[in-house]
């Protein structure tokens, strides 16, 4: 897309120009600027805002063409978007677009009413933007105004008072001369305010007019080039036959509207599809994890399982020996205090280890009963998503 370089130039270009001349007429235009100082700064201070209310606009710009010319690369030609442009936070003017890219993935068709609505809708975001600038425009031609009927006031104010005390000074010429001349001092302050601030506030006017000119220029070549690639993307639709009577040209326009709406709830039951798909791959990707855990803990199961089966059948082979312990115990009179302690902590170890046993087989119980009820859970999701 074309940058707004050439557009910039010129304003800058004719801002220096501007500067240029009112660096000349400085010693001339010093003496209207004192007329009345604080209105002819407010004028010049309103001018200068909008100077770089003007450039800011076409400043922007940039970073919407960035936009765009990233957009057409990720985009493989404009048509086909990946995901990673739509993630992105579009600028300001183009919000609507990215929301809409945002909302879309893959191939984009666009149908002529959604051109239409999106144009529309970037157009609106501009003239609110050039609305600030055509305001600026507008008060400086009111102060400048304002100033002009300010210093007609105290013109027709002063001349009265001139004109009043003229009556009532006698009939020496030398003295009502003199008298003329002094009352005439504050007539000709009253114009100059009038004058200096027309000069002012009709000058900042026509910079920022211009400069407003180039803005609006800029922004009509990006919106041409803007709608130029969306209509590469759009999807004609067939109106009815020119000249038809108005019955004849309804019906095509209503079969035109209809398929129009057809194809867009094609598009979204498209992505809902979609969507349905990477919802059941995670599911199935959960469902293998699942499986996994569920392996791991059968595993577990089995080497607990011979671990009890072990036990028992040490428990069975130790029971005859203990017996034997006993009865040869019982005819020698009696068991010493070391074999006594070694079977009471034999005794308190076979009881710990059989305490634990039941904990883990608890535990394993446990837990399989939740595993069972997660995947009796999504089962049952998948089966009502299939069924919808």
């Amino acid at each position: 897309m074309t940058r707004p370089q050439t557009y910039l130039i010129r304003m800058s270009v004719f801002l220096v120009l501007v500067l240029i001349a009112g660096a000349v007429l400085a010693p001339r235009l010093t003496a209207p600027f004192m007329a009345n100082p604080v209105l002819n700064g407010m004028i010049l201070g309103v001018a200068l805002l909008g100077v770089v209310y003007s450039f800011r606009q076409v400043l922007l710009l940039r970073s919407e063409i960035d936009y765009l010319e990233r957009l057409k690369q990720e985009s493989s030609g404009g048509l086909i978007f990946p995901g990673e442009g739509r993630e992105r936070r579009g600028p300001h003017l183009l919000g609507p677009m990215a929301k809409m890219l945002r909302e879309r993935k893959g191939r984009l068709t666009l149908s002529t009413l959604s051109m239409r609505t999106l144009v529309d809708a970037i157009r609106s975001r501009i003239d609110e933007s050039h609305d600030i600038s055509r305001y600026l425009v507008g008060l400086l031609i009111f102060l400048g105004l304002l100033g002009t009927f300010w210093g007609l006031v105290e013109t027709v104010n002063s001349v009265g008072q001139t004109i009043g005390s003229l009556a009532t000074a006698g009939s020496d010429p030398a003295s009502m001369f003199q008298q003329l001349q002094t009352g005439l001092q504050r007539p000709l302050g009253g114009m100059g305010t009038a004058f200096s601030s027309s000069l002012f506030g009709l000058t900042g006017s026509l910079v920022l007019g211009f400069l407003e000119l180039q803005a609006g220029q800029a922004h009509n070549r990006f919106m041409n080039e803007l709608e130029e690639w969306l209509s590469g993307i759009t999807r004609l639709s067939g109106g009815g036959p020119a000249g038809g009577d108005s019955e004849g040209g309804s019906v095509p326009a209503y079969l035109s509207a209809l398929l129009e709406q057809t194809a867009d709830s094609l598009d979204g039951l498209q992505r809902t599809i979609e969507r349905g798909e990477e919802d059941r791959q995670e599911a199935n990707r959960n469902l293998a994890q699942l499986t996994e855990r569920m392996s791991l803990m059968t595993d577990q199961m089995r080497t607990e399982q011979e671990v009890l089966r072990r036990l028992a059948e040490t428990h069975s082979a130790l029971r005859p020996i203990l017996g034997q312990l006993a009865e040869a115990n019982f005819q020698a009179g009696g068991l010493d205090d070391a074999t006594k302690d070694h079977i009471r902590s034999m005794n308190m170890n076979l009881a710990r280890i059989a305490g634990e046993l039941s904990v883990n087989r608890d535990h394993t119980v446990e837990q399989i009963r939740s595993e069972i009820r997660l995947l009796a859970r999504t089962i049952a999701a998948l089966a009502e998503e299939a069924e919808s």
